[in-house]
């Protein structure tokens, strides 16, 4: 059975919200667009969870917000506050997950950035969450270039602000995504010009990258072995440079969501269309109950703050004027 629609995933919601007492914000129909690919499981977890933070905070309903920080637990992973990372490794996250966001928002056709966090989450030191507005079931040569040139966003930042020998590994899994987007684009969807409209029948038992050890896949000539990896490499090389000249004419957007990462540690739509727009970037909603709610050194303060450009420690080497040579 497929996943639900948006309106299956409103019905599904509705039957679990009679289980918990829910606000009168509460809206299914707005949770349910917001839930994309989530299966009738995910969506009990989700209304579970929510009723566990309202306990938690001791409310007496789950309110529209409470919803927010459940989705984001099921999506992004719980928050690791015990992990502690040094000022480095959280500026060096800050870039990373900015890079991710800027070419996200700058390519021509892209899912929109929903939040971003140095939390670390799970495995992940940070991460950086695109939202579909609605559910998709193909995807257009354009949309996968773009979602390429994002995914290369991250390391990209890291090699413009900090240098190549700063570079880390954390870009190894969009690494892995964009080699596996752009090897499907060529040998099963039809979208290199130059291979034609062909699928090329590489073996999927045959490990990652569809070969054993660099051989060609049964019934497939080394020529056209060796023409598919140029053609890959193309791709991935062509969208890298487009990350790259994206940040490179983005470097104050680059150092001011750093910024306002380092302070808040996650950001929303709200911090990030203003970051953009060249505007003082106000706190995330809730921002100074939500440091209460895990901190008791928290200073309450909610006002807007004029954020200014993060600087690299000497430890971090490298320059910010522009790419690293």
């Amino acid at each position: 059975m497929g996943l639900p629609d948006v309106r299956g995933r409103e019905q599904i919601l509705k039957v679990h919200m009679r289980k918990v007492p829910v606000g009168e914000d509460i809206d299914a129909s707005v949770i349910a667009r917001g839930t994309p690919g989530f299966s009738g499981a995910d969506l009990a977890n989700l209304v579970n969870e929510a009723a566990l933070i309202a306990a938690r905070l001791s409310r007496r309903v789950v309110s529209m917000d409470l919803f927010e920080r459940a989705k984001d637990k099921i999506m992004m992973g719980a928050e690791r506050r015990s992990m502690v990372m040094s000022e480095d490794e959280k500026r060096l996250t800050a870039y990373h997950e900015a890079g991710h966001a800027i070419v996200g928002l700058n390519v021509p056709d892209h899912d929109p950035v929903y939040k971003i966090s140095i939390m670390p989450r799970g495995r992940a030191l940070g991460v950086t969450m695109f939202l579909p507005e609605d559910d998709r079931y193909s995807y257009s040569k354009r949309r996968l270039e773009s979602q390429l040139a994002s995914l290369f966003g991250g390391r990209v930042a890291e090699e413009l602000v900090f240098g190549f020998d700063a570079v880390t590994t954390g870009a190894s899994n969009d690494i892995e995504r964009a080699t596996d987007i752009a090897r499907n684009m060529v040998t099963r969807w039809g979208l290199s010009a130059r291979l034609g409209p062909l699928a090329y029948g590489e073996d999927e038992s045959a490990g990652y990258m569809g070969n054993y050890g660099g051989r060609a896949a049964q019934g497939m000539s080394a020529d056209t072995a060796n023409a598919i990896d140029d053609e890959v490499r193309n791709i991935i090389n062509r969208n890298y440079e487009k990350a790259r000249n994206i940040l490179e004419s983005s470097l104050d957007k680059l150092h001011l969501m750093s910024a306002a990462l380092m302070k808040y540690e996650t950001i929303d739509r709200e911090q990030i269309d203003a970051i953009m727009a060249g505007r003082e970037v106000p706190p995330p909603k809730g921002w100074a109950e939500h440091r209460d709610d895990d901190s008791d050194s928290s200073s309450g303060k909610t006002a807007s703050i004029d954020l200014k450009p993060a600087t690299p420690t000497a430890a971090a080497s490298g320059e910010l004027a522009g790419p690293a040579g």
